[in-house]
């Protein structure tokens, strides 16, 4: 379970309020998806919740541990050993190839059989490829099977299918769909998407730093059935 109470989150010497007193509980297991627009709050929001930026005030709790009142150190072993990202800027090391790359995650979890992701992700026939030799749209697949080769227990994706063409986009959301239900890791997406937002357990809108509505979907739709 992730509990969060009472977060803000401002910028520009606290002229800018990012996030403005937000409260949510994530159960775990779940698929969770964020919408709103830009400067909603959705993008912090995420990267309060991952451990990659502190709030100023609130609580952030994995389990009871919040993680807003770890140490630096102590939040490198969080992130490294708890949560995957998916990043809209990739983030991959430009001296190693798709298999090193993907093997950076893969060996954080002493995963061995990474190689079926990438073969997953339709990048088998590029794995001695460098990311200066990739499109855009196979550089983000590199970032997804890292992040998947983690074996993570909550995924972090923003704008995971923002690069891709629409056939890709759906078989990778498909593929990291139907791994989220078999490994029954946490899932939690920023994305500008609606349609994906019908995939999810849980939709979480945002405006001005704040969570202004919460909707649980009956009937999850999959990768094929949306419209993009």
């Amino acid at each position: 379970m992730i509990s969060v109470r009472d977060v803000t989150k401002s910028y520009n010497a606290g002229r800018t309020a990012a996030l403005n007193g937000v409260s949510l509980d994530i159960e775990d297991g779940k698929n969770i998806v964020i919408l709103g627009a830009s400067g909603s709050g959705k993008s912090t929001l995420l990267s309060v919740l991952s451990g990659l930026t502190k709030p100023d005030s609130g609580s952030v709790l994995y389990n009871d541990r919040d993680i807003a009142k770890y140490t630096e150190k102590q939040l490198t072993d969080f992130r490294r050993g708890t949560v995957g990202f998916i990043f809209q800027q990739y983030y991959l090391l430009p001296h190693l190839s798709v298999d090193g790359n993907v093997r950076l995650g893969a060996d954080l979890a002493k995963n061995t059989s990474y190689r079926e992701i990438i073969d997953a992700v339709g990048l088998s026939e590029k794995l001695k490829s460098k990311p200066s030799q990739l499109s855009g749209g196979e550089q983000q697949r590199v970032c997804i099977a890292r992040a998947l080769a983690k074996n993570p227990r909550v995924l972090f994706s923003d704008e995971p299918t923002g690069a891709l063409d629409e056939s890709t986009g759906r078989d990778v959301l498909d593929y990291i769909l139907r791994l989220q239900s078999e490994r029954g890791f946490t899932m939690i997406t920023v994305t500008h998407n609606r349609n994906i937002a019908d995939t999810a357990d849980v939709v979480i809108k945002m405006n001005s730093g704040k969570i202004v509505e919460t909707l649980k979907n009956d009937r999850k739709k999959n990768a094929y059935e949306i419209g993009w």
